[in-house]
């Protein structure tokens, strides 16, 4: 028996096998916890109902997170199948591509920092909404996915660091918040990972480069890592860990200096 059997969990979004959302829906079913998920769009619907059928839940639905009816239908449509909720997954970010590059100054219009803040950190504020009803009188958990430029500049991150700083914020506010209702809200900075998603960041090859050889593990994390500290996180084995933000990168985040393993003592 797993340790988060008997909870109900909803990943939103779950772009492909190679997401990070992905390998965290593997270690709840893993660890016993029935699954639902989102897809944003029609395009993404078979992907998403297929990766979701692959581990035996046929609980799918639309979401948008830019559209409060959405938001609103999905929670209704859980709460009609389940009755109740134990977990939120919130794995959703996004900014235009001029935003994810080049000059942050030259590139960071105000449209661009609006989509990437409503995105990338109100939306979760508008899923706590939805799912903190459902949660009433269980130990319930939200879980969010942050990066370390949200404290630290990384090229080519640029609007995406500002979004993922509100994002940060927002665990602590919402935490301060749903914590008196028995929720918990935490956050997971993971190491960089081949993701489509990260596909979309200017010189990301380097980034995975640069931290396998800098951090102290001197390898890039896996889906299979942040997917273990997530499932730790939303069960109760966690239960009195709330507003944080837990960096699973191995161990890169706490370096201040390093030099070339050749390089002489």
């Amino acid at each position: 028996m797993g340790f988060l059997s008997g909870k109900r969990a909803f990943i939103v979004g779950v772009a492909s096998d190679r997401s990070i959302a992905w390998g965290i829906a593997q270690a709840m079913h893993r660890e016993g916890a029935e699954l639902a998920f989102s897809y944003v769009n029609e395009k993404m619907k078979e992907r998403v109902e297929t990766l979701a059928a692959s581990i035996g839940s046929t609980l799918t639905v639309p979401l948008d997170v830019t559209d409060d009816a959405q938001i609103e239908a999905a929670f209704a449509h859980l709460q009609r199948t389940w009755g109740h909720l134990d977990i939120l997954v919130h794995a959703v970010a996004f900014a235009p591509r001029e935003g994810v590059s080049g000059s942050f100054v030259e590139n960071t219009s105000r449209e661009v920092f609006r989509i990437a803040h409503d995105v990338s950190s109100y939306s979760l504020t508008a899923l706590a909404r939805g799912a903190a009803p459902l949660m009433a009188g269980r130990a319930g958990a939200l879980l969010t996915l942050s990066y370390l430029g949200a404290v630290r500049s990384i090229p080519s991150y640029n609007v995406m660091g500002l979004a993922k700083a509100s994002l940060e914020a927002n665990v602590r506010f919402l935490a301060a918040d749903l914590g008196p209702r028995g929720i918990r809200v935490n956050g997971i900075s993971a190491g960089p990972i081949k993701t489509l998603a990260a596909a979309g960041i200017a010189g990301f090859r380097k980034m995975l480069n640069r931290v396998a050889e800098v951090s102290p593990l001197r390898r890039n994390v896996t889906q299979e890592d942040v997917g273990n500290a997530a499932a730790f996180l939303c069960s109760e084995l966690a239960g009195g860990i709330t507003g944080e933000i837990l960096y699973v990168d191995g161990g890169f985040s706490t370096v201040g200096m390093s030099f070339p393993d050749t390089e002489p003592a």
